[in-house]
């Protein structure tokens, strides 16, 4: 039995939170999914234990059907579906909501066992509490943002879908740099001041970018403006500016697009600048410096990427793909600032 004071490491347990890790990643994925193919509010109800099995009957069926044809969306958006497209669109929030349930498992069970068992390093016990917390206030924003499209829009409000993303990936980088503290240990030595804070900006950024990209989700924004680089033939929308400032910043379909290819732009220079510098830095170790090369290749495909999902109208394989693109380069982004704290 390991003690708490004989280590700070413990495979296993780094194992575990690269593990739910990766489900947490499967679940922003296919929450990408569900949002592209309309189906986030065919589940009208929130039951967190019995909601885990599928419905089991024709009757059952029509049950459900029922409910979501009373909502808006049913109504002014789909009202010639048939149960069969129903079920067509249930599955994908069903499978997003069993994934959630997996998560919830999959942390809690192995935490009680090596918090028994007493192999997590003294130092990351009460972080993976934290974790655990937040974990389950996903799952209760993640109903926030459902019930938010069930009586007066056609779907989800976009503030609540980007605040329901950027938590998922919250807890996505929390775990990964938890997983790896696991793994390594604590640092003998740290680095250079600059370096640690340029790479948690670096990474600060490409958090906001995701954010940026759920409003242009929660908007539809991708499907105008879809020439490039300008937008309808000028470097600046017409119709930019909304009747407010929320209104504009997080409802107005020209500028939650423009905010997005700004960030976009900047974070390209950014990551081409710090791949410069690493490159000719004595601070920076070989492993760092492959990752900050590694970090410049994965923003510019994800750019590519964002430009043909816009281009082509946003098909659903490419929005799941562009969406998959932005979780990748979190992880890389996580790594590299996890790492370059580290001679």
């Amino acid at each position: 039995m390991t003690s708490f004071l004989r280590s700070d490491r413990s495979g296993a347990v780094a194992a575990w939170l690269f593990a739910v890790a990766a489900l947490v990643f499967a679940m922003v994925v296919v929450g990408g999914a569900t949002r592209l193919t309309g189906s986030g509010l065919s589940i009208t109800e929130w039951k967190p234990v019995s909601g885990a099995l599928p419905p089991m009957s024709d009757h059952a069926w029509r049950d459900l059907f029922g409910a979501y044809q009373q909502i808006p969306q049913y109504r002014e958006v789909n009202p010639n579906m048939t149960l069969a497209g129903f079920k067509a669109i249930f599955w994908w929030e069903w499978a997003h909501r069993l994934l959630g349930r997996i998560v919830g498992a999959a942390f809690a069970i192995p935490f009680v066992y090596f918090l028994v068992r007493r192999q997590i390093p003294r130092r990351l016990i009460w972080r993976c509490v934290a974790l655990f917390g937040l974990g389950g206030l996903q799952g209760l924003v993640g109903w926030w943002m459902v019930a938010s499209g069930l009586a007066h829009r056609v779907s989800v409000a976009p503030e609540r879908l980007a605040i329901h993303l950027g938590l998922a990936l919250a807890l996505f980088i929390a775990l990964v740099w938890t997983g790896l503290d696991a793994w390594f240990g604590q640092p003998r030595q740290e680095s250079v001041t600059r370096w640690r804070i340029g790479t948690l900006v670096f990474l600060g950024a490409v958090y906001v970018q995701a954010l940026l990209g759920a409003l242009v989700a929660g908007n539809d924004a991708g499907l105008v403006y879809n020439d490039w680089p300008l937008m309808g033939g000028a470097l600046w929308p017409h119709d930019y500016a909304g009747p407010g400032l929320w209104a504009t910043i997080a409802h107005s379909q020209a500028a939650v697009q423009l905010h997005h290819r700004l960030m976009a732009y900047a974070l390209f220079v950014a990551a081409i600048v710090i791949a410069a510098l690493a490159g000719r830095s004595r601070f920076i170790a070989p492993p760092a410096r492959v990752l900050a090369y590694g970090l410049a290749a994965a923003v510019t495909l994800q750019a590519g990427l964002g430009i043909a999902t816009l281009m082509t109208g946003v098909p659903v394989w490419l929005g799941v793909l562009h969406q998959a693109g932005a979780a990748l380069l979190l992880t890389l982004a996580t790594v590299f600032a996890w790492r370059v704290r580290r001679l």
